[in-house]
């Protein structure tokens, strides 16, 4: 499922900045269309590493800690999906307080990057004793 989403996450990062750039640039303030940039930039940099996790799942390859690494991408997908639709709906919709929830989307994105981390770290040759 990892693997579909950011599949999924991916292919509306590219067509939504496509509709950014090309629909929505003259009809928006440059600030709105900054933020809608960060929230694409966000979507694709993160529907990558989302993609790449999935994969490794599927790969059936087992990690010293696959359950970190199945939390870490479903952190990775709500993270993501919080800060980049929140942004992409409040300007769309025109609805301001939508970007309440943007650093929510960014806390939990950190928290994916921390769990990777740590499943990388339990991964270490060193570790696998313990």
């Amino acid at each position: 499922m990892i693997l579909l989403i950011g599949g999924v996450l991916g292919f509306i990062s590219v067509a939504f900045g496509a509709y950014a750039e090309h629909g929505l640039r003259e009809a928006i303030s440059e600030e709105h269309f900054r933020f809608l940039m960060t929230a694409v930039r966000y979507n694709q940099v993160h529907a990558v590493v989302i993609t790449s996790i999935g994969l490794f799942i599927a790969s059936g390859i087992q990690p010293i800690q696959s359950s970190l690494l199945h939390w870490s991408g479903k952190f990775f997908i709500l993270g993501t999906s919080l800060f980049s639709f929140s942004i992409y709906l409040s300007v769309v919709l025109d609805m301001p307080k939508l970007v309440n929830v943007t650093p929510f989307g960014g806390s939990i994105i950190m928290v994916a990057w921390i769990l990777l981390a740590i499943c990388g770290y339990k991964s270490l040759p060193l570790n696998h004793d313990r």
